[in-house]
């Protein structure tokens, strides 16, 4: 019997269009003979399409396991991670705590810290806060300024002095009510893709070379401009490290199934800092979370059936938990 397979993708989120090209490389690979695939698509103001999912065990006869493929807000942040477990289905990726706390790059940076992991200096500022601009003076030009949950870099800028500063914050004050001011790193721009639930493991890591000033939303999805090296150019130390890091990273944040660490490489100290945390990565066949491990033999086919394995047995496991006295 096949297994009936459900992929939600769209969302109320600026990421929506990375999430359609996405979910069609997922719903392509899911081999027919083994799997019976629905599509789910919720439109740009939050509406389902053709049928939304109801949060009640037993509600929705026609699905065995859910293939999230949701970036950003509403998607990756635990909001649809609790409806599924409502629902009581077994899904990809990250639960509730995971996807809320890897979604807040605040909160990223402060688990991260207290397991004593590298992260970059930052102000945490709110939206329409007065002294915005001078609430920052203890960072150095430049800085980077972004939104504190969203992704693909939508929002983000950079920022090299005061004038600046206050129109990235404003801006990224439209995207989120927190945003993040950080410590601008001169340096390499390094990623790694991580698998698994109790026991992950690293993929070899790669390094963006961005065509831009920093690899903005643009460059990722637009300009088809910037260069990937697989595997990075580093040393068999820093390779081991930065492997070591995204694990423990992942499981600080106590992440399941997937997800894609970023580093920075500072160039003047050698030091390897956590940039953030995806846990629904841009999951087209040539994302780098795919490529990641195809490199290192899992090809994408074989990556969304390890994917969907994780998720029943994580769901299995569940099982084992008391929800009533």
């Amino acid at each position: 019997m096949s297994l009936r397979v459900a992929v939600v993708y769209g969302g109320r989120s600026g990421e929506h269009e990375v999430s359609l090209r996405s979910a069609r490389s997922v719903l392509d690979a899911l081999d027919p003979a083994r799997y019976e695939k629905s599509e789910y698509f919720i439109d740009r103001q939050g509406k389902w399409s053709p049928r939304p999912i109801l949060p009640e065990p037993g509600a929705n006869p026609g699905i065995d396991v859910v293939f999230p493929v949701l970036h950003g807000t509403f998607g990756e942040d635990g909001t649809i991670q609790g409806l599924l477990e409502l629902a009581d289905l077994p899904y990809v990726g990250a639960g509730v705590l995971g996807s809320s706390v890897a979604m807040d790059k605040e909160m990223t940076k402060r688990v991260c810290a207290a397991r004593m992991l590298p992260v970059v200096d930052c102000v945490v500022l709110r939206r329409g806060q007065p002294g915005g601009v001078a609430a920052c003076a203890g960072l150095p030009f430049p800085v980077f300024v972004k939104p504190a949950n969203l992704g693909s870099s939508v929002g983000i800028s950079k920022a090299s002095d005061e004038r600046e500063l206050a129109a990235a914050i404003e801006l990224a004050g439209q995207y989120d009510r927190k945003i993040i001011v950080e410590r601008g790193i001169d340096g390499r721009e390094l990623e790694c893709a991580v698998l698994g639930n109790e026991e992950p493991e690293a993929s070899l890591p790669c390094e963006i070379l961005p065509s831009r000033e920093f690899y903005d939303y643009e460059d990722k999805y637009l300009l088809d401009a910037a260069r990937v090296e697989l595997p990075a150019r580093l040393s068999p130390e820093q390779t081991a490290e930065l492997r070591r890091l995204a694990v423990e990273c992942y499981r600080a944040v106590e992440c399941a199934g997937m997800a894609r660490v970023d580093f920075l490489l500072e160039t003047a100290s050698g030091r390897l800092y956590i940039n953030e945390i995806n846990t629904i990565p841009g999951f087209t066949s040539i994302s780098m979370y795919a490529k990641m491990w195809e490199h290192c033999g899992l090809p994408y086919a074989a990556l969304v059936d390890r994917l969907i394995s994780l998720a029943l047995a994580r769901h299995e496991g569940k099982k084992a938990t008391r929800f009533t006295r």
